[in-house]
């Protein structure tokens, strides 16, 4: 089991397999999906079994956010070829209520920025959020992040943050 980070308060690392019921239930919650695209659960298991997968063809994909102490679950996030723009990398994450509001979100931001660029030749690393999540727009900002116009999709449109190399 690969980890990508580590600090005083949490680690990020690659899920075993025993850990998909952690993965599924963070998604239950309403709250923590309010800005999320809508999924089923057999999507999200899905989409479980795509990141175990993920770790045998390189450096992205979804990962654990583990407490260090406790090893409580925080949540995950992502790293990924970011699908609207060749040759950026973008970066995600979604944590457990309870963990919302301690600055954990910022960290993982900032630690996922350094993972890909220690470990891709990306120049640009970008992440989304719907327009009304101001709280993961604050995040981003003070992980490094500046807002760029909005990303519009077909269906929808979504603010759009990127950090380049310097």
């Amino acid at each position: 089991m690969s980890i990508l980070h580590q600090n005083q308060n949490f680690v990020i690392r690659q899920f075993s397999a025993e850990e998909q019921n952690l993965f599924c239930d963070l998604f239950e919650d309403e709250e923590v999906t309010k800005y999320l695209p809508y999924r089923s659960p057999e999507q999200y298991a899905e989409m479980f079994e795509a990141a175990l997968e993920d770790y045998t063809k390189g450096p992205f994909g979804r990962f654990g956010i583990f407490d260090v102490e406790s090893n409580d679950f925080i949540g995950m996030c992502l790293a990924r070829n970011f699908a609207d723009v060749p040759d950026q990398i973008e970066i995600g994450y979604t944590l457990s209520k309870k963990y919302w509001g301690k600055g954990i979100a910022t960290e993982v931001s900032r630690a996922l920025t350094n993972y890909c660029f220690l470990n891709t030749e990306g120049n640009e690393i970008v992440a989304v959020t719907d327009l009304d999540n101001i709280g993961s727009q604050k995040v981003l900002e003070k992980a490094g992040f500046s807002r760029i116009d909005n990303l519009k999709r077909a269906d929808s449109e979504l603010a759009y943050f990127i950090v380049r190399r310097s």
